[in-house]
């Protein structure tokens, strides 16, 4: 295990949040355009607090999905600055929560906080725990040449190179038949 569960989840979060842009995608649209794109995101994890489900809210969580598309793909050090100014403009204050079916676990913001900011800290605190085991080149994009998805490589080895199995299988695919046409087998 590299991280906490809490830690995977938070991370996992963030990768389908970014994964809504049109490059990460799997319709190649965005897939955070309305009210009803936010609802079935969150629906897919467990976020609790305050929801206002209304167009300022979804605006603030796209400006935290491009925050954190731009996050996960800087060094360690400029990560740290990143995420230091994310908890102090979310002014985290940690503390330990229990809801649903999660055991004891942190939470940083007042659940009144509006979501996006929620998202924030939660990314943060997630982040901390990354550059804390100095596991930020567990932090990748894709290495299809046509997707931007995101991803974090939990593999034992450390090794995963692609966002899902379908780049992986279709940059093998290419990688096959580019070897094919070299050696003469159309």
């Amino acid at each position: 295990m590299l991280f906490a569960p809490d830690t995977e989840e938070a991370l996992e979060f963030v990768v389908a949040l970014v994964n809504t842009e049109p490059g990460a995608s799997r319709s190649g649209a965005d897939e955070l355009t309305s009210i009803d794109d936010l609802r079935a995101l969150i629906g897919r994890f467990t976020y609790s607090g305050r929801f206002d489900w209304d167009e300022p809210e979804l605006h603030a969580v796209r400006r935290t999905r491009d925050l954190l598309r731009d996050l996960w793909t800087l060094d360690r050090d400029d990560a740290v600055v990143v995420i230091n100014r994310m908890l102090r403009d979310g002014r985290a204050l940690p503390y330990l929560a229990r809801h649903d079916d999660y055991d004891w676990h942190l939470h940083a913001t007042d659940p009144d906080a509006p979501l996006a900011t929620r998202m924030e800290v939660e990314a943060a605190f997630a982040l901390i725990d990354v550059v804390r085991t100095n596991e930020t080149g567990r932090l990748r994009v894709c290495a299809a040449d046509d997707c931007t998805g995101l991803f974090v490589d939990l593999s034992k080895n450390g090794s995963k190179r692609f966002c899902t199995v379908r780049c992986g299988n279709r940059m093998n695919m290419i990688a096959h038949r580019s070897r094919k046409h070299l050696n003469g087998n159309p």
